[in-house]
């Protein structure tokens, strides 16, 4: 198809309006435009034409043979267009929304707040994607994405969703009544857990000048297994406060270091360009549980 063939969309709309009502002045309340530029689009085609589409007659007006075919072409073409756009709306109102976060961010604090949106989003099917990869949103069809970081990722529309100060936990049982990583000793005596899964935490090791690339640290596949370890009293690991706050406030672990957050956290990210209503909700949720956070 070659664009430069076809005339003015905004005069054809026009035209294929003036048909159906009879009038400029129908077509002109349909479309939310002045009598004169309906007037001015169906001129302006037949002039393109080089034939008359419309006849004037006293108070009213008749198509012409002409006006006829193309009035009832432009209405099959702008029926076939309506009925596509219809489809494909209905199709993304079905659609789930497709979320993509890290393993720690869904089993720790996620989880522990999903029930609270089944029960206010019923009509929202929402599909979660733990991984420690970065995925690409376009290519990958996912809607939003909750990634840790400086929320510097380029070509995309990224807000804070948490900060992230972090603390370095262990249980009761492990602590002894210690208060603070000092009072355990050299922390290169302790059993150190991290998820593979969530680099961020050997970040803030860093911060508190423990080099786990010479530390010995014990890896497991999840931090779901890291808090079983740590709650168990097999030994310590670092947190983000917000994944292990409950844990801490219940007496299941202890806090024995905290640290800032140094410009890391949590962000909302999506793509450039109209965010459905539906990824709306969703991303209203999470703000609103943050801010109860």
């Amino acid at each position: 198809m070659n664009w430069k063939d076809i005339p003015s969309l905004s005069a054809l709309r026009a035209f294929e309006a003036t048909a159906r009502h009879g009038s400029f002045s129908g077509a002109a309340r349909e479309l939310n435009v002045t009598h004169a530029a309906i007037a001015q689009h169906v001129r302006a085609l037949e002039a393109e034409f080089r034939t008359q589409l419309v006849l004037r007659q006293g108070q009213g007006m008749a198509l012409t043979s002409a006006g006829q075919d193309l009035a009832g072409d432009l209405s099959e073409a702008f029926g076939t267009l309506a009925s596509a756009v219809t489809r494909l709306r209905r199709a993304e109102g079905d659609r789930p929304v497709h979320v993509t976060l890290t393993p720690s961010f869904a089993e720790s604090w996620l989880m522990p707040r999903l029930g609270g949106f089944w029960s206010a989003y019923p009509e929202i099917d929402l599909i979660l994607h733990p991984s420690a990869q970065v995925s690409d949103l376009r290519r990958d069809e996912i809607d939003l994405a909750v990634r840790f970081g400086r929320g510097d990722w380029p070509g995309l529309v990224t807000s804070r969703l948490l900060e992230s100060p972090f603390v370095v936990v262990a249980s009761p049982a492990y602590t002894q009544g210690a208060q603070t990583l000092v009072d355990l000793g050299d922390p290169r005596q302790h059993s150190w857990f991290f998820p593979s899964v969530a680099p961020e935490l050997q970040v803030w090791g860093l911060a508190l000048g423990l080099d786990f690339d010479e530390i010995p640290y014990r890896d497991l596949q999840s931090t779901a297994l890291v808090h079983a370890a740590v709650r168990e009293g097999y030994g310590l690991s670092i947190q983000a406060q917000s994944l292990v706050e409950r844990e801490i406030e219940s007496g299941k672990l202890v806090a024995l270091e905290q640290g800032d957050s140094a410009g890391l956290g949590y962000y909302l990210v999506t793509r450039n360009g109209p965010v459905p209503p539906k990824v709306q909700q969703v991303m209203a949720w999470l703000r609103r549980q943050a801010k109860g956070f």
